[in-house]
């Protein structure tokens, strides 16, 4: 049983970091790239959907996303989802397609985006810590011998400290990424 909690907190420790990487890679850093459209949706027969469900999403430049709709009708929906989401990139509509240009990244915008990235890192550190305690607790509620409640509370911490140190080695990373020019 004790194990089951073990495997358990790894799980949704992992599911926690995974997270975490997904919204990662929404943060623009300067470069083209189709994921920064995952968490735009539009409103697709009654669905809500993502812009990579219902068009294709090609890199012609370096910093020019070029988003081809499958179906033209939606291709207004998908230029007002872009509008109004947190992107700050101005669509252009030439009938066919819409274009999104990234523009150089200046050195404020850049620090910005890592401090976004930190409160993003503490979140996710939070989330393993709550995950941590839970765990925790219901070790305890099992009413095991002292010394294997303890080695089972350093289990879930080792395991804390090593998810912990995954986000920071993901946080590091990014903010590399960020302030490389």
């Amino acid at each position: 049983m004790p194990d089951m909690i073990l495997l358990e907190a790894e799980e949704k420790m992992d599911k926690a970091i995974q997270n975490y990487a997904s919204e990662l890679q929404t943060i623009r850093t300067g470069r083209a790239n189709a994921n920064l459209l995952d968490q735009i949706s539009i409103d697709y027969y009654g669905v809500p959907t993502s812009i990579r469900q219902v068009a294709q999403v090609s890199v012609p430049e370096a910093s020019q996303l070029y988003i081809k709709p499958y179906d033209k009708s939606v291709l207004k929906q998908i230029e007002t989802a872009i509008q109004m989401s947190n992107l700050g990139l101005p669509p252009q509509n030439d009938g066919n397609g819409i274009r999104l240009i990234i523009p150089k990244m200046t050195e404020e915008r850049r620090k910005e985006l890592v401090k976004q990235v930190g409160k993003l890192e503490e979140g996710t550190k939070v989330a393993i810590r709550n995950i941590r305690r839970d765990a925790n607790e219901a070790l305890k509620k099992l009413k095991l011998t002292e010394d294997d409640e303890k080695g089972y509370l350093e289990d879930v911490q080792t395991l804390t400290d090593k998810k912990i140190k995954e986000v920071e080695v993901a946080t590091a990373k990014k903010s590399e990424e960020l302030m490389h020019i």
